[in-house]
């Protein structure tokens, strides 16, 4: 038996569910790992796993851009690393806010584990594909989002049962880290790509404008990562209540588009552009928000998400040999050259027709 599958059992001896029978999850892309547990009175909970010296270490709020590079990727993109103290305490911001987030039962943030409440497995990704009508979802999503930004003040630091945890601002270096992720990875999977330096500062300063917007115009709480496959539907609850939130402990101060673009322009899936256009005019309803300025900033912060989703893909396919996301990247690849048809983005456009094949672009 190994010295971590003892910190679990000690854990969950001391959380009283030594006997709960134990139900791994399958992965995805990060280093957690979830078990389904099963007590004895028939009830479910979620043991998350994740081991603190996995990852590098988080970004500390003091620390210079040099800094942040020097110490590493999750540093550079202020990730959490996975640190169980982000997944309490933003969890706990989010449910002051009036969302729906699981319940911490036990925690014990040095040891990377926490067991929550289960909100089962109804993903939005899921429960649409099985035939679920997909408008009352989505509208719900925003809904939930627009909650956040109404009722959610964005305090420096969150408060939750791992402990605290610094709101930092998804400003321009992370913004900009990631669009580079782009110019660093997408090589490793087409050797015809070849991005030299003037290339790279070119891609820099084609982008600055973007990243500096981002930084500009964080004000609300963004969880990061709101899709279809982080998302669960609890149709037993009211309104917004209906939408459980997961993966949120990556929570930065972003530009409230932020979180509203990534559930439209989704990676994994397809959402209707019809449907796409309805949400985001009702969010601009709800919170009484210039459509024109949203949907421009939109689309460019969605078209920086979007050259640093193709990095991520490449670089999981390249480096960890995960070819299934493969399937994703024509999707991404879709809403990439859709936005830099905008207004706003034409230096972006100019470079990819200058460095990137069309053929490439799909």
């Amino acid at each position: 038996m190994s010295d971590r599958e003892h910190q679990r059992l000690d854990f969950l001896k001391a959380a009283g569910l030594a006997d709960a029978v134990r139900a791994p999850l399958p992965g995805d892309a990060s280093t957690r790992r979830y078990e389904r547990l099963t007590t004895r009175a028939g009830t479910t909970l979620m043991l998350m796993d994740q081991p603190p010296a996995t990852e590098s270490q988080p970004c500390d709020p003091s620390w210079t851009p040099e800094q942040r590079r020097a110490s590493g990727w999750n540093a550079v993109a202020r990730l959490s690393a996975g640190r169980i103290e982000a997944f309490a305490a933003v969890a706990e911001h989010l449910r002051h806010a009036g969302l729906s987030t699981p319940d911490i039962i036990a925690v014990d943030a040095e040891a990377g584990l926490a067991v929550i409440e289960d909100f089962g497995d109804d993903l939005f990704a899921q429960v649409i594909e099985a035939g679920e009508p997909q408008a009352p979802l989505y509208l719900a999503a925003v809904d939930a989002l627009a909650r956040l930004h109404l009722n959610g003040l964005a305090p420096q630091t969150m408060q939750g049962a791992g402990g605290d945890w610094p709101l930092l601002t998804y400003d321009a270096v992370a913004l900009q880290g990631g669009a580079d992720l782009f110019v660093e990875w997408t090589p490793k999977l087409h050797a015809q790509l070849d991005f030299g330096s003037d290339a790279v500062d070119e891609w820099r300063a084609a982008w600055a404008p973007v990243a500096a917007m981002g930084e500009q115009k964080a004000s609300v709480v963004a969880h990061r990562d709101y899709h279809a496959e982080n998302l669960i539907w609890l149709p037993r609850r009211t309104d917004h209540h209906r939408v459980g939130l997961i993966d949120f402990q990556d929570a930065v101060l972003a530009h409230p588009v932020w979180d509203l673009h990534s559930l439209l322009q989704d990676a994994r899936r397809d959402v209707p552009p019809a449907l796409e256009t309805i949400a985001f005019d009702h969010y601009c309803e709800v919170m009484m928000v210039d459509r024109e300025t949203y949907w421009r900033d939109s689309v460019a912060l969605a078209a920086l998400n979007e050259a640093r989703i193709l990095g991520v893909f490449a670089r999981l396919i390249a480096r960890d040999g995960k070819p299934r996301y493969r399937q994703f990247m024509p999707r991404v690849w879709a809403h990439l050259n859709a936005n830099l048809k905008q207004p706003g983005l034409e230096a972006v456009a100019t470079w990819f027709d200058r460095y990137v094949p069309a053929e490439l672009r799909r």
